[in-house]
């Protein structure tokens, strides 16, 4: 029983002289702690400058503090801590770019601006906020360079107090004349505030801006010199668009016009003598040579009455559409082969485009479709003529075709068929022509014509009186 008493008491006293030693550990650990501590606020505090605001103190008062400095050239910079507190909030600016906020006097912050201060000058703007009673903002920036040397921006006097109507305030590199001096409300130490701040906050190191490249000058500037250029170039177009359809309508009213004046002027005198001739020929006795003659002159002058009536239908600008074209062809043509005694036969497409077709697309088309019904009723012997007009996309195609004696395309003979012409025409215009013939098979001419695809804007029934194939005979 004493042995095992003995043994008991022995354990308790191990545990007690292990339970002091561990608090005394414990004590120590603490103390270091808190001098470590005490130290890290004391190091919060080097450098700071005194406790600044403007002239007069107000509640709920704004006040933008600022100041300027300068990294020498030639150098770099290795170490720059700004330490800043501030009655009751701050908000902090460097050259212009918003770093952070604070809002508890009893904390110091510490920014970490190494990596944002390249050589020359730089600005540093605070603005300050006061709920009530006391304010003030304290600043401490120390900056460490390459070669050894300091730079050191502390809270002052020398700082400058901008108006809240000024602009860009937190950028400007000169303070204005009516930006007047900082006020010194306290040194450090002084009460109401700290000797020694309660906190400090280490915030994490700032890094430069990314800057894209939309986002630089040059990228900015080309950018609107760009757009410049494309607006005048837009106007320039546009005002050339202007002359243009200027033109282009008092050419249509000239084109008008000339062809009034030949309908009314050169047809109405060309009647007269007409007239003159087919009465002086009534006069005269039937065997007479000079009745011959009056009759041979009145003969010439219904033709050259009809020539000007071409001639007008091809100037008139108010007879320039596709519609018009294929209508004066079919009314063309249908008197011409029966005078000839030869069957007409027409195929017109059910709904054509309605587009203009300029003078010469209409002058050249409509010289090479009557010269192939000329050689038809001329050479070919036939008692049938087809006239066929469709769009096949943004082609024209215009057939005339017979059911005469033909001929070998090989022994062509361009000066008599008047073929060439026809090929001359059609390349004038950008397009094509084919011959298919043999003998004993009928001949088939193929003139196509491309359109160009702003032409085609509008679709509506076309020839509502000629729409299906016809046939028409003498």
């Amino acid at each position: 029983m004493f042995k095992r008493s003995r043994y008991l008491s022995g354990g308790l006293l191990c545990l007690c002289y292990a339970f002091l030693a561990g608090s005394a550990v414990r004590a120590a650990d603490q103390e270091e702690l808190a001098a470590n501590t005490a130290k890290m606020l004391s190091d919060a505090t080097n450098y700071l400058g005194v406790w600044i605001w403007e002239g007069q103190t107000r509640d709920k008062q704004t006040c933008r503090l600022w100041k300027t400095f300068e990294i020498p050239g030639g150098t770099q910079v290795v170490q720059a801590q700004l330490h800043i507190a501030a009655d009751n909030g701050f908000t902090l600016f460097l050259d212009g770019r918003e770093l952070g906020r604070g809002s508890d006097w009893r904390t110091v912050s510490v920014y970490d601006l190494a990596w944002v201060l390249p050589p020359g000058q730089h600005v540093l703007a605070v603005e300050g906020f006061n709920d009530n009673d006391k304010a003030g903002v304290i600043v401490g920036f120390h900056i460490g360079l390459a070669n050894g040397k300091s730079v050191n921006v502390a809270s002052d006097q020398n700082w400058r107090v901008a108006p809240m109507d000024a602009s860009h305030w937190q950028t400007r590199r000169h303070a204005e004349d009516n930006w007047p001096a900082a006020t010194v409300v306290g040194v450090l130490g002084q009460e109401p505030w700290w000797k020694i701040p309660t906190h400090f906050v280490n915030l994490p190191p700032l890094m430069p801006l990314s800057v894209h490249f939309w986002e630089r000058g040059w990228f900015q500037i080309s950018l609107v010199a760009a757009c410049g250029l494309a607006g005048l170039s837009s106007m320039f177009l546009l005002m050339q668009l202007v002359v243009q359809s200027r033109a282009t309508r008092l050419l249509r009213l000239e084109r008008a016009r000339i062809a009034r004046d030949i309908h009314d002027d050169l047809g109405t005198r060309l009647t007269q003598l007409l007239l003159i001739g087919e009465e002086a020929q009534s006069s005269l006795p039937a065997e007479s040579e000079t009745r011959g003659q009056f009759s041979e002159m009145c003969e010439n002058t219904r033709n050259v009455l009809g020539a000007i009536d071409e001639v007008v239908w091809v100037v008139n600008s108010q007879r320039d559409t596709l519609r018009d074209f294929v209508i004066y062809i079919c009314k063309y043509a249908e008197s011409f082969l029966r005078l000839a005694l030869v069957r007409c036969r027409f195929d017109i497409q059910r709904e054509l485009p309605d587009l203009c077709l300029d003078m010469p697309f209409r002058r050249n088309l409509l010289l090479a479709v009557k010269e192939a019904l000329g050689n038809a009723v001329k050479h070919s012997g036939a008692n049938e003529v087809g006239v066929s007009i469709r769009l096949q996309g943004q082609t024209l195609l215009v057939v005339v075709e017979d059911n005469g004696r033909g001929f070998d395309v090989g022994q062509i003979d361009g000066a008599r068929h008047g073929l060439s012409n026809m090929m001359s025409r059609m390349t004038d215009l950008g397009g094509r022509f084919r011959v298919q013939s043999a003998p004993g098979a009928g001949c088939r001419l193929e003139f196509e014509i491309p359109f160009p695809s702003s032409r085609l804007n509008r679709w509506r029934p076309a020839l509502p009186g000629l729409l299906a194939s016809r046939a028409a005979g003498p």
